[in-house]
Order: structure tokens, then C-alpha cells, then sequence
């Protein structure tokens, strides 16, 4: 959506600060040993708290309150009581919420505990390219630029892009235009951001695969190649010089 006014803004703050409240409470209270439904259970009665609603709920009818991904699974993981938390796992949890009519979205992969299995490096490197490419957009500048220097920078590091997994508009629903904010360059691709429109930007930063494959559950993406993943993700308001973090709450770029 594009901000046109002052209510607008502080609709999607109220939006923002939701999800992102949730999504930091829900990494902190992250334990081993707890299930994946119980973290979701979790979240649902902190979004609650703010009066927002489960958007993956509400828009598509996902088996779930947040989409909680462990270690193979790159995204959308649906939370269960079989899935166990572990001392080391990888972990993705991403929150995206409706609160007065206003959507936002965000989410972060983080280890739990102890980094035994040495996945700290890949969290930290889908991090740092988030905060570049976030001090790296506003408005003019094209889309296409954005992804090339988010795939250079994955490349630096040793990681990889998945390249049919990307970034949106967002504001008065959960996926808007312009949809396919991808992490890397689509030569095709003359669109620039816009001033005063609010995006979802989000990595997704892997140590083996290019692309995302859907499980039979119809919901759980893993790589096309195995490996892990990494995704950070904010929502942000478009302006002529750095952008406004509306979900800066969430602290994962600490």
C-alpha cells in the first residue's frame, strides 16, 4: 500500500508492532524440548493480546497461528505436537498478522541454545544482508538492483539465493503489489521502489539449494538440494532516504 495519511501510518505501526512484539516474545520463550504447536500456541494468545488475527489463518487457511520451520524446512512449517524442539536446531519463525485492517510481516531464523551443529554463521550472514539491503532502499531506486546486491552479498559470504521465494507489498492485505521482491536480479525486471509504500522485505540465504520445493503436507518448503536456510524479514515504509522499520520491535538484527 501507498501511506497517504497520518491514520494510515499509524495503522500500520499498530500492525507492525504487533507481529513484531509476538515474533521477539515467541524466540524468547523458544525452549528445547517444547513442541512447535505449543511455541505457536503461544504466539496466537500474544497476538491476541494486541486484538490482531492470524494472517496465513485468515488468508489461505493455514493449519496454524505462525509458520514455524526446523532445520530442513525452509518455510511455512506447520506447527505440530510432534515436532520437538532441540538444543542446536535451526529454527524460522514468521508472524504475519491483520489488526484493524491493517497487515504486517515479519519473521527470523535463529539457533536454539547451544550452536552445536554451526548454524550461527548462515543466521548471521541472512542478518547482515537484510541490513544492508534495507539501508540500501528508497524510493527511485530499482528492485532489480536490490536483489542483485542482496545474491552478491550471499556470494561473498559462501551462501546461496533461493530463487523462487521473495519479498512483497504489503498494508491493506497480506500480499500486495509490488509482489516478487526476489533475492536476485531479474534483468527483466525496470520496476523501482516507490515513495511512501510499505514492502515486506525478507532474505532467503542457503548453504546448498536455489529453489524451494512444497512437501505433501502442501505447506512445508524445503531446498530443492537439501541444505539449510536462512530468513530474516521486516516490514517497511519507503521514504527518500533510509526506510522506517515498522516491525523494528521484533530486535532480530540485534
Amino acid at each position: 500500500m501507498s501511506i497517504t495519511k497520518e491514520s494510515e501510518l499509524t495503522g500500520m505501526q499498530e500492525a507492525s508492532k504487533a507481529v513484531a512484539e509476538t515474533l521477539r516474545q515467541m524466540i524468547h520463550y523458544a525452549q528445547p524440548g517444547m513442541s512447535t504447536k505449543e511455541l505457536d500456541e503461544y504466539g496466537a494468545q500474544v497476538l491476541a493480546g494486541f486484538g490482531a488475527k492470524s494472517a496465513p489463518y485468515l488468508t489461505y487457511g493455514f493449519p496454524g497461528w505462525t509458520c514455524i520451520s526446523v532445520n530442513n524446512e525452509f518455510c511455512h512449517g506447520i506447527p505440530s505436537n510432534k515436532r520437538i524442539l532441540q538444543e542446536g536446531d535451526l529454527v524460522n519463525i514468521d508472524v504475519s498478522a491483520e489488526l484493524n485492517g491493517f497487515w504486517a510481516d515479519n519473521g527470523g531464523s535463529f539457533v536454539l541454545g547451544e550452536d552445536r551443529y554451526g548454524h550461527q554463521k548462515l543466521v548471521d550472514a541472512s542478518k547482515e544482508i537484510l541490513q544492508k539491503t534495507i539501508d540500501s532502499i528508497r524510493g527511485g531506486v530499482k528492485i532489480a538492483d536490490i536483489g542483485h546486491l542482496m545474491e552478491s552479498e550471499a556470494r561473498k559470504r559462501g551462501y546461496k539465493v533461493i530463487r523462487n521465494l521473495g519479498g512483497h507489498g504489503i498494508g491493506r492485505s497480506l500480499h500486495e503489489e509490488p509482489d516478487e521482491l526476489l533475492n536476485y536480479k531479474n534483468r527483466f525486471d525496470q520496476r523501482r521502489f516507490k515513495r511512501n509504500s510499505v514492502v515486506a522485505i525478507e532474505t532467503f540465504i542457503s548453504t546448498t539449494s536455489t529453489y524451494a520445493d512444497t512437501l505433501n503436507d502442501g505447506w512445508t518448503m524445503v531446498g530443492n538440494k537439501g541444505g539449510f536456510m536462512a530468513q530474516h524479514e521486516h516490514t517497511i515504509l519507503i521514504t527518500d532516504g533510509k526506510p522506517l522499520i515498522l516491525t523494528e520491535a521484533n530486535q532480530i538484527l540485534k
